[in-house]
């Protein structure tokens, strides 16, 4: 009986369909139109993400940028073992970013982001030959970002944002691969964890070698979002086992991982701009998930398992007309996923990103911004080998998996 118990819970996981891990690298049109970069840019009040040091180099009084992008994702997945197949039927994301950038003095500027880094939504069809791992998870978390940056003198600049999250996750899957009740309806439970919150921070440094080139550095802070006493709701239970699978409450958390970016930006020439940055995520931390019910069912560890990634990323803007500017970019976003660990609330491989954007100026403080993208990722065959069946013996769930990701967004900046 232990043994069903343990099926209840075991690869209970939080994930996403876009972006490495759980990560949603959308924080500004201007950046994303150029690759996502801008940790040496500095040009509009998106720096506050990016950088927080390249507030104190930002021309006007006051800037505010405010974005959402609409993005469409995919995942097919395929068992020629089985000859089984399901696509997901996911809600359209919508990532926001709105900044805020004054200064105060010549060498003081302070500012406020409110940006979404993490969440999406995957839904499978219920079900589904995967049902017993995932049917649909929903993850949000919202950052609220004060901050401050400091001018040294003309070259040099440091920058300081302290980060309140604040998110919640849904999660419901099959109990097992068979459980039934009285009725043949799938038993199942669901996960439920609202107003979940941690504190860290945004560092910032930005430097002008000369009048082409600048570089920048960013590093933000491993926060956790440590859910207690949430909901746990058991579904469709069978009478023999309904003093078991009672309703109740849990205890879980998950890493939200550091991140430090190396920017450079090169100014070709009056109306043209290259940027790189180099991102390195510590996803490590993401070793396993615990799940600590409050009642009689057992704990249960989720081996995850992620490794470190590196994104590389470029991007090219150039000013063509007082009206308009064109961007163009891409990105290199490596997974964390390992092999053998490979679950479908997160079936993500490698992924190449090609992105465009522009700007219209209506008028000297008025601009509108536009921002498209596309990922590339090949067919992955893998598998989840953590599963383990009612006798104990250990069941790996694989197959093909396919994945597409696109989006659009639209921003509009004011400056005085």
């Amino acid at each position: 009986m232990k043994r069903i118990v343990l099926l209840t819970v075991s690869c209970c996981a939080f994930g996403t369909a876009y972006s490495g891990g759980y990560r949603v690298a959308i924080q500004g049109q201007k950046a994303m139109g150029m690759g996502h970069t801008g940790v040496a840019l500095g040009e509009s009040a998106e720096t506050v993400f990016f950088n927080p040091a390249g507030m104190a180099f930002l021309e006007d009084s006051a800037s505010f940028t405010a974005g959402a992008t609409l993005i469409n994702s995919e995942i097919e997945y395929y068992s020629a073992d089985t000859n089984t197949g399901a696509t997901t039927d996911s809600p359209l994301g919508t990532p926001i970013g709105l900044y805020y950038s004054r200064k105060h003095s010549d060498q003081l500027s302070y500012g406020l982001g409110i940006y979404t880094p993490f969440g999406s939504t995957v839904e499978w069809p219920d079900d589904w030959a995967g049902s017993h791992l995932i049917n649909n998870i929903s993850l949000a978390a919202i950052f609220v970002q004060p901050t401050v940056a400091w001018q040294f003198n003309d070259r040099y600049s440091a920058g300081l944002g302290l980060v309140y999250a604040s998110g919640g996750v849904e999660f419901d899957r099959n109990l097992n691969t068979s459980l039934t009740n009285e009725n043949g309806d799938r038993s199942k439970v669901t996960l439920d964890a609202t107003g979940v919150d941690d504190v860290g921070a945004n560092l910032g440094f930005m430097a002008k070698v000369n009048d082409k080139v600048q570089i920048g550095v960013n590093y933000r802070t491993e926060m956790s979002l440590e859910a207690e006493g949430q909901s746990a709701d058991f579904e469709n239970i069978p009478a023999s086992l309904s003093t078991l699978f009672t309703d109740t409450t849990f205890s879980a958390d998950v890493p939200l991982p550091a991140e430090l970016t190396l920017g450079l930006s090169y100014k070709y020439n009056d109306k043209t701009t290259v940027a790189v940055d180099l991102n390195f995520t510590e996803w490590s931390v993401y070793e396993e998930l615990l799940v600590d019910f409050d009642n009689a069912v057992p704990d249960s560890v989720n081996a995850r398992g992620y490794k470190d990634t590196t994104t590389f990323r470029i991007g090219v803007q150039h000013h063509h007309s007082d009206r308009w500017t064109v961007r163009g970019g891409f990105y290199f976003d490596q997974t964390p996923i390992v092999s053998g660990l490979y679950s479908p609330d997160s079936p993500r491989d490698d992924t190449s990103f090609l992105t465009v954007g522009a700007t219209y100026n209506h008028s000297s403080r008025l601009a509108f911004d536009v921002s498209a993208f596309m990922g590339l990722s090949d067919e992955v065959t893998n598998s989840y080998d953590q599963y383990a069946e009612s006798d104990g013996t250990l069941s790996p769930f694989g197959g093909t998996y396919l994945s597409s990701v696109n989006g659009i967004g639209f921003g509009v900046s004011y400056n005085y």
